[in-house]
């Protein structure tokens, strides 16, 4: 028997028996080859594996199960036709960024083998694509969205406003990238007097979300920290993940100041940018909107002042004016209180004047007096040979009583 080709054209060696059948028939009983059981699926995997190599199967995912203890996941894959069993072990499982739903449609890399054990035929998965869009990364980020979103985590109610004028700025990123000089490039420029603390932790990488996650809450425990830039640079989606992680999106939430996100590119959108409290396309223009613009408060303070300058010289005139006004109406008020007053004076002078028995002397009219002053008052108090005074307009002039005469009624 010649060699045989596989599925992709490769030369295989079936083996010794496979190529000599006519010559095991013949043989007699005592000459034909004994395996044990455990060698026939050794033998049979074997081949199996010598002839199909690694290779992508599309279907239907099956009875997804991962097992907790080791972390290996069991399945099947098939169609309308034919289905297959499938492993794929805890290295390569770990990798998935979640578990496929039942009856998604897949396809996975892996190469076909057989269980001694049982027997059984088997496909050994390394990688697992979800045929819809966006992949199971797109299924994940969903899943926690909705998770989130159904938290109240996502509202908009919950998210807090920048301080205005922060004096230490957090920053949770790797020391080693550019992300971190950019940052601090873009402080020094617009705020110099801003201090920066730095709490540095992995971005990427099996473990990264948790060390995220905990370089947050270190950072939200020192005093003094009024906002924080938590990001990355750009990179794929197995670059960026783990600001899709559970452990990232809590810290977030948990921090007790502000946060800004800032993570790839602005055309990527992370868990981690609809949790924070406001998203920053670039790590760059996070730090832009977490300080103001030294260069710009300056020239508004001038603006300012000039404005404040020239409201003071407006009001010091329009007062000014104001009281020149009130001055002269002051005065205009007063001059013409003297006048009525005048009036009303001479008024009352007319009036007493009318009422003064010196005013009744002066028409002509005189007032008999006793030598002590008082007012005669009837005849009857001059009898006859009685000092008097008698008072006129002009003065006094003594008198003697000569008697009392009858009333005159004319």
């Amino acid at each position: 028997m010649s060699a045989a080709r596989n599925f992709h054209g490769d030369l295989f060696d079936p083996p010794q028996e496979a190529r000599e059948p006519s010559r095991r028939a013949s043989a007699g009983p005592a000459a034909a080859q004994t395996l044990s059981v455990s060698a026939l699926p050794a033998l049979a995997r074997e081949t199996l594996e010598r002839a199909i190599p690694s290779l992508w199967v599309a279907g239907e995912v099956a009875g997804w199960k991962r097992y907790g203890s080791s972390g290996h996941c069991y399945f099947s894959l098939r169609d309308a036709h034919a289905q297959i069993r499938c492993v794929m072990f805890r290295s390569d499982a770990q990798r998935l960024p979640a578990d496929p739903d039942e009856g998604m449609q897949v396809r996975v890399l892996g190469r076909l083998t057989l269980y001694d054990r049982k027997g059984d035929v088997q496909f050994v998965v390394r990688e697992l694509e979800a045929r819809a869009a966006g992949g199971l990364w797109r299924v994940a980020f969903e899943k926690l969205r909705a998770q989130l979103e159904a938290e109240g985590l996502l509202a908009a109610a919950r998210k807090r406003p920048l301080p205005d004028f922060p004096e230490t700025v957090g920053v949770v990123t790797s020391p080693a990238g550019a992300v971190l000089q950019d940052i601090l490039h873009v402080i020094r420029r617009r705020a110099p007097w801003v201090r920066v603390v730095l709490s540095p932790a992995p971005v990427q990488g099996d473990g990264a979300a948790r060390e995220i996650g905990r370089a947050l809450a270190r950072l939200g425990a020192v005093a003094g920290i009024d906002v924080i830039i938590v990001g990355r640079g750009g990179g794929g989606v197995e670059d960026l993940w783990a600001f899709n992680e559970e452990p990232v999106a809590r810290a977030i939430a948990a921090c007790p100041v502000p946060v800004i996100s800032a993570v790839g590119h602005e055309t990527d959108v992370t868990i981690a940018d609809l949790v924070a409290d406001v998203r920053a396309p670039t790590p760059s223009a996070a730090a832009e909107r977490a300080v103001p613009d030294g260069l710009a408060l300056a020239a508004g303070l001038r603006v300012a002042e000039g404005r404040l300058r020239g409201a003071l010289l407006r009001g010091v005139t329009e007062r000014r004016d104001h009281l020149a006004q009130l001055a002269e109406g002051l005065e205009d008020a007063l001059r013409d209180w003297i006048v009525r007053t005048r009036e009303r004076v001479a008024r009352l002078a007319h009036t007493l004047e009318a009422l003064s028995p010196l005013g009744i002397l002066a028409r002509g009219y005189a007032v008999a007096q006793t030598a002590g002053g008082r007012v005669v008052r009837s005849c009857r108090e001059l009898p006859g040979g009685t000092p008097f005074r008698l008072r006129l307009g002009d003065g006094s002039v003594q008198a003697r009583s000569e008697g009392a005469l009858e009333a005159d009624h004319e």
